[in-house]
This record gives C-alpha cells, sequence and structure tokens, in this order.
C-alpha cells in the first residue's frame, strides 16, 4: 500500500476498542437478555411501540391534510 506524504499512517487496531454487538449471532443467545428481560416481553413492547408510533405517523399526516385543505 503507497500513501502519499500527506496522508497520515492508519491507527493500529489495537486502540481501537471493539464494538458491541447490536444482534443475536444464534437462537441460543436470546435467553441471555440483558435487564432479565423476557423473548416473549421485548417482542410485545415492541409490537406496542411500533403501533403506536405508527398511528402518530398517520395522524400527523391526516391532520396535515385537513390543515392544508
Amino acid at each position: 500500500m503507497i500513501l502519499s506524504p500527506s496522508v497520515p499512517p492508519p491507527l493500529p487496531s489495537a486502540s481501537v476498542p471493539a464494538p458491541l454487538p447490536l444482534a443475536l449471532r444464534t437462537a441460543g443467545d436470546a435467553a441471555e437478555l440483558p435487564f432479565g428481560w423476557d423473548v416473549a416481553d421485548l417482542q410485545r413492547w415492541t409490537l406496542i411501540y411500533l403501533g403506536i408510533s405508527s398511528l402518530a405517523f398517520v395522524v400527523v399526516w391526516v391532520v396535515g391534510y385537513l390543515r392544508r385543505r
């Protein structure tokens, strides 16, 4: 790899901390959720959050449409 003199050399990989995983790699990882959460509760609250946020999205668009008329 040839670098021009104005480009600093890359940092060594040992100085960069490893990122935390954001996903489950296997089905067995779901048994070790943080904060004592259960997979069924996590799914239920995710669906509730998605439903409420979708309803809020539709309400904002309907109110904007009605105000424009």
